[in-house]
């Protein structure tokens, strides 16, 4: 009986397989998208890369000895526990008290954020959104966006109000939203239908992949063509008009703070699951204190 106790608990890090989502979106303007059809049945076709490029990097190796005082000898099963599976394990314990409410990932865009967002809708079973690519598609392509920025620039604020107010009357979402959700009130409004959390990553990081990878930051005049430290110039600029409003979010996750946590001499080690397990249990400590304060407002 205590053997197959024991092999019930070594085979506790089995989970449900993840589920894929189609989106159906619907112009009727230059600044506005309509979301709808959201089906848990059908896949969504995507070109962003994987959840992680790095999983062997970090896999770990766990043992779990089976011995009854009555019998010689012991059984012994060895597993590989694959990083993604301790951030499920983890999403299981902290998705209960969520109870569905979305979350916002501010911040610049970065491959790791899209890898950190993508890998918290698996792990929570939501639904994963770019609202930076909602808009884009709003606007009828990347030339059409860049186009509306330089002749309409408060029509591009407009559509990328417009996705946040269609985005924050639905749960169960992981949102990568872009500059232009904290740069409005209203915007900033919109984000309380959620939780907001900073992902904080090193001007450098994002920089480089401006540069090396010709990646473009909607809403902004960087051009892939510049060379990297005017990247990072102009990046710095931007950062000190916005870092009073991304300090807003409930939650700031450092690439920087997670790289020592986990002891790494460079921040380009830390993995989207490193990431992942600093959210969720950011995530825990704020559903923590909301409980407390519920409880202290109750009446005796």
């Amino acid at each position: 009986m205590a053997i197959s106790q024991a092999l019930s608990f070594c085979s506790d890090l089995v989970f449900h397989k993840p589920f894929s989502v189609s989106i159906l979106r619907k112009t009727n303007s230059s600044t506005s998208t309509i979301i709808s059809s959201l089906s848990p049945l059908t896949s969504i076709n995507t070109k962003s890369p994987s959840l992680s490029n790095n999983n062997t990097r970090k896999r770990l190796t766990t043992s779990c000895s089976l011995l009854e005082d009555d019998v010689t000898g012991s059984a012994v099963q060895t597993m590989e526990i694959d990083p993604v599976l301790a951030v499920k394990k983890k999403a299981m314990e902290v998705a209960p008290g969520l109870k569905g409410t979305s979350l916002y990932l501010v911040g610049f865009n970065s491959t790791i954020k899209t890898r950190l967002g993508k890998l918290l809708a698996d792990a929570l079973r939501y639904y994963y959104f770019d609202s930076d690519s909602l808009v884009v598609e709003a606007a009828g392509g990347e030339a059409m966006a860049k186009q509306l920025l330089d002749t309409d620039k408060a029509g591009f604020r407009e559509s990328e109000t417009e996705v946040l107010r269609q985005l924050s009357s639905m749960g169960r979402l992981i949102v990568s939203a872009g500059d232009g959700a904290v740069q409005s009130s209203t915007n900033l409004s919109l984000l309380r239908h959620g939780i907001s959390i900073w992902v904080d990553v090193p001007l450098d990081m994002v920089a480089k992949e401006i540069v090396e990878d010709d990646v473009q930051l909607i809403g902004t005049d960087i051009s892939p063509s510049a060379s990297h430290s005017e990247v990072v110039s102009q990046l710095a600029t931007i950062y000190a008009e916005l870092q009073e409003a991304f300090e807003i979010a409930d939650a700031t996750i450092s690439l920087e703070k997670v790289a020592g946590l986990q002891g790494y001499e460079d921040v380009e080690a830390v993995s989207p699951e490193d990431m992942g397990l600093e959210v969720l249990t950011q995530l825990e400590k704020l559903m923590r204190v909301k409980k407390m304060m519920e409880e202290a407002a109750r009446p005796f």
